[in-house]
């Protein structure tokens, strides 16, 4: 929050010190004239658009609904030193009572969103455990062979070298080393527990789908952009190969 504020007051102070001073009215018009034409003719011009530029880009990613006029005044009525509406005092408990109900809106989207992939993820999984060829572990793990290959299997102490695509249930996928055009190679301890759990299953050389429930992929907190909370995910793993055991160094 203390950052989210700073942008506002950051803002103030740059411009600030780029226009030092009351400025003159055939200046000031000369300059919005330059700005309306689209011409940017002059170096001051320039600067003062992409100031304008950058602190529009900060107020779409605060996700604020911005009063442009207001906005407008109170720039100008810092910059010039004339009389502020708001104290400073003022002014941050207003930005500490927008964040704190920005915060909280976003915290009832996100529960309301991980509740939704929990329903949406079991009846899937449910529905794809009856299906011919899926197989259903202990944990909840379920996962069909693609290809069967006839290589030794990992441990989970073990680096595995792997190609693999990872997708949503609606099929949005979300990573592929496939797209990347290179396999990876991890420590098999390392990763999510349906991956930890499902790749030993395999051989060198086989092919597998597997279908993650959240408790053993992200769980809640879900990761990144692209996996929300709760998110069941289905993933087809290559298994390439068998490194050395990790607790034996790279």
């Amino acid at each position: 929050m203390k950052r989210m504020l700073g942008m506002t007051v950051a803002a103030a102070l740059l411009l600030a010190g780029c226009n030092q001073g009351e400025k003159k009215e055939t200046e000031r018009g000369q300059a919005s004239a330059s700005a309306a034409a689209g011409a940017l003719q002059d170096e001051k011009a320039k600067l003062s658009y992409a100031i304008g530029m950058d602190i529009g880009r900060s107020l779409q990613n605060l996700g604020a609904d911005i009063d442009e006029a207001a906005l407008s005044e109170g720039i100008s009525d810092r910059l010039n030193g004339r009389k502020l509406k708001l104290s400073d005092e003022e002014a941050i408990k207003v930005q500490q009572a927008f964040f704190k109900k920005r915060a909280e809106k976003q915290a009832a989207e996100r529960k309301a969103q991980a509740e939704k992939n929990k329903v949406e993820g079991e009846k899937f999984l449910a529905e794809n455990a009856k299906r011919k060829g899926v197989h259903v572990t202990e944990s909840g793990l379920q996962y069909e062979v693609l290809k069967q290959g006839d290589g030794p299997r990992p441990k989970a102490t073990d680096r595995v070298k792997v190609h693999y695509r990872g997708t949503l249930i609606d099929g949005t996928e979300f990573d592929s080393s496939y797209a990347r055009g290179e396999p990876v190679v991890f420590p098999l301890g390392g990763v999510i527990k349906g991956w930890t759990e499902g790749v030993q299953l395999m051989n060198v050389g086989s092919k597998y789908r597997f279908y993650l429930p959240p408790e053993l992929a992200y769980g809640e907190r879900g990761a990144g952009q692209r996996i929300g909370p709760n998110a069941t995910l289905i993933f087809e793993v290559e298994l390439l190969g068998i490194e050395k055991d990790a607790q034996q160094g790279s």
